[in-house]
């Protein structure tokens, strides 16, 4: 399938609220094989929103959100929940993938939003997601 993800440097991501109504963030996001990589804090709405349902759409985004491009349908998951015991460290080794491939992606934006989290105490209270896209 053909995308413009690839080369965006925001993506919006849509999650589902129970009634069906999507909500969008702008997020960074980075690429590994067929999958992307998202974070957030664990207490966001799109992180209780995807305990729900997996499912979500993306479009690449200006930093504001202003959508791009179009939007592709997409599952998502994810990799570790802080406010679920059984999922507070999830995969380790995946989280580690996305973490590298996002530092890789954001440089040194990313390694200053990693000090900022460690500082405020929010960097393990983070939630990762995986989503790849529908065929």
């Amino acid at each position: 399938m053909e995308h413009n993800l690839d080369q965006a440097r925001y993506i919006s991501l849509a999650t589902f609220r129970k009634s069906g109504e999507s909500v969008a963030t702008p997020v960074w996001f980075a690429q590994v094989d067929d999958a992307y990589y998202v974070f957030s804090a664990g207490s966001a709405g799109k992180v209780k929103r995807l305990r729900n349902s997996g499912e979500a759409k993306v479009a690449t985004c200006d930093m504001a959100g202003k959508l791009e491009g179009q939007w592709y349908g997409a599952n998502a998951i994810l990799l570790n929940d802080p406010e679920r015991s059984d999922l507070i460290n999830g995969n380790v080794e995946e989280i580690a993938i996305a973490l590298d491939a996002l530092r890789s992606k954001y440089g040194l934006q990313m390694r200053l939003a990693d000090w900022g989290a460690k500082l405020t105490g929010k960097y393990h209270k983070r939630a990762y997601i995986r989503f790849t896209l529908n065929p």
